[in-house]
């Protein structure tokens, strides 16, 4: 692999020490695998419905969210990836952008916000699988045995696969990113469908109005659209020790996928809005939702509606599969730093993936899952962690924008201005993300109290975080 211009002799020796590691690695992805991977892990279907509920103005917010944040993130994660195209992705862009210990802190909160979406699957999962099956299945989310019973099926599954490898789990990955693109086309599709047959008088998708909301809420609903629809490019990064042409695919799979995703989080909403209009949405699954709407005049509409729903519950499964990859790569390349036991960076010995931390992490979402279902003060836990991810975001995503700002030399050197002035404009939008991910923006009954819990397990997270390298400096 030819060197980047620019780079300093310690950064070419730190680039070459990775990459003896990741030798032993199997190497199975290609652009296809990578686009369909961008696709499935970024686009998600509650995003549609919280905009819609922003009116005819959320396309202001779309447009402010992609220019200020969606761009920038885009193009910085293609540019650090150009320069260091090595397994772990940020871990590796901040550990050699600033030190250690900011590359630790980076891979922690990207671990942690994975961990927890690993945990909370099999309730998602459990949810939706109710709303396809329809009434006969609303008892499902409310029994804590059936959610454990599906937690643990679905861990051990994705567990399985993800011992097998990429070689398996990149079909799983590229499966969901196609039933995401069917859905969406479903979705985009029904209000034209709708107009040809008259059931719509009239359908603007790309109408702009102003918001009529105060300051604050806006920049609050911003940063949250940034922050949690259109981020996500830096994960498949993680991957790039598995990736045949990491320095190449993996920034033009950011390429490809990058419109397609916002026309996607756009058009999804309009069409949401073009038939729940001023009607209560479902957060939880506008999707299904506007399907249901807009084919009501057909006998099957209930019949469609439901297959949607399976096809998103799929496209969730495979998503998840997404996280226990990548949450299992992170504790593999620490375990080279010596940040952590080697025991996590031992390969299975047939299929080349870090099996012991594949192992580790399956089994603490495994508990963690079962454990949210036993006591109502565990389950309360795991969900002020799920608020507080938009703190460990806010974190990630503000040392991504640091590094080609305030990074090493050799880093920052070959950025330029307008690289610079986008990552400005991204570490904004993330600083903004953690200050306000301590306000809601639904109703929650004190205010006061969410904040304080939120911040709080930010926080102590990230102590948590900060004692695991510390002891192991000292045991290095």
């Amino acid at each position: 692999m030819p060197e980047p211009p620019n780079s300093s002799p310690s950064l070419i020796s730190s680039e070459h020490q990775v990459q003896e590691h990741s030798v032993a690695l199997r190497k199975p992805l290609g652009l296809r695998d990578l686009v369909l991977t961008q696709i499935l892990f970024v686009v998600g279907s509650s995003w549609v419905g919280t905009a819609a509920k922003l009116g005819q103005s959320h396309l202001c917010f779309w447009l402010a969210a992609i220019v200020l944040f969606y761009i920038p993130q885009a193009a910085v994660v293609i540019y650090l990836n150009r320069l260091m195209p090595l397994e772990g992705g940020l871990y590796q862009w901040a550990k050699l952008g600033f030190n250690e210990f900011v590359g630790f802190m980076v891979a922690w909160n990207i671990w942690l916000f994975s961990v927890t979406v690993i945990t909370l699957g099999g309730m998602f999962t459990t949810t939706n699988m109710s709303y396809a099956i329809g009434s006969s299945g609303v008892w499902m989310p409310d029994s804590k045995l059936c959610v454990s019973l599906v937690s643990c099926v679905l861990v051990v599954g994705l567990g399985l696969i993800a011992v097998r490898g990429l070689v398996l789990g990149k079909w799983v990955h590229n499966a969901g990113g196609v039933l995401m693109l069917v859905v969406y086309c479903m979705l985009i599709g029904l209000p034209f469908f709708a107009l040809w047959r008259g059931d719509l008088k009239s359908y603007h998708p790309l109408a702009l109005a102003a918001p009529t909301a105060s300051l604050f809420y806006c920049v609050n609903i911003l940063t949250k659209l940034s922050i949690g629809a259109l981020s996500g490019f830096e994960y498949v990064a993680i991957l790039a020790g598995e990736t045949r042409s990491p320095a190449r695919d993996i920034g033009r799979s950011v390429i490809i996928a990058s419109p397609i995703i916002a026309l996607a989080f756009i058009l999804g909403t309009s069409s949401v809005l073009a038939f729940v209009g001023n009607n209560p949405i479902d957060l939880i699954g506008p999707v299904p939702q506007t399907l249901r709407l807009g084919l009501r005049y057909f006998p099957v509409a209930g019949i469609i509606a439901s297959t949607a729903i399976m096809l998103m519950t799929i496209r969730t499964i495979c998503s998840t599969s997404v996280h226990v990859t990548g949450s299992s790569r992170l504790p593999m390349v620490a375990g080279w730093d010596r940040l952590l036991p080697a025991w996590f960076s031992r390969l299975h010995p047939k299929y080349r993936t870090p099996v012991n931390s594949i192992l580790f992490v399956a089994a603490l979402t495994l508990v963690f899952s079962v454990a949210s279902q036993i006591g109502t003060g565990i389950q309360e836990a795991f969900q002020l962690v799920d608020n507080a991810s938009n703190i460990f975001y806010g974190i990630i995503y503000f040392t991504l924008f640091a590094i080609p700002l305030f990074g090493a030399v050799s880093i920052r050197s070959g950025a330029s201005l307008w690289l610079k002035i986008a990552a400005a404009s991204g570490a904004i939008v993330a600083l903004l993300a953690i200050y306000f991910a301590v306000y809601p923006i639904i109703d929650v009954p004190n205010q006061g109290a969410f904040a304080l819990k939120v911040g709080a397990t930010g926080l102590i997270a990230n102590v948590i975080g900060v004692v695991i390298f510390v002891m192991a400096r000292k045991r290095r």
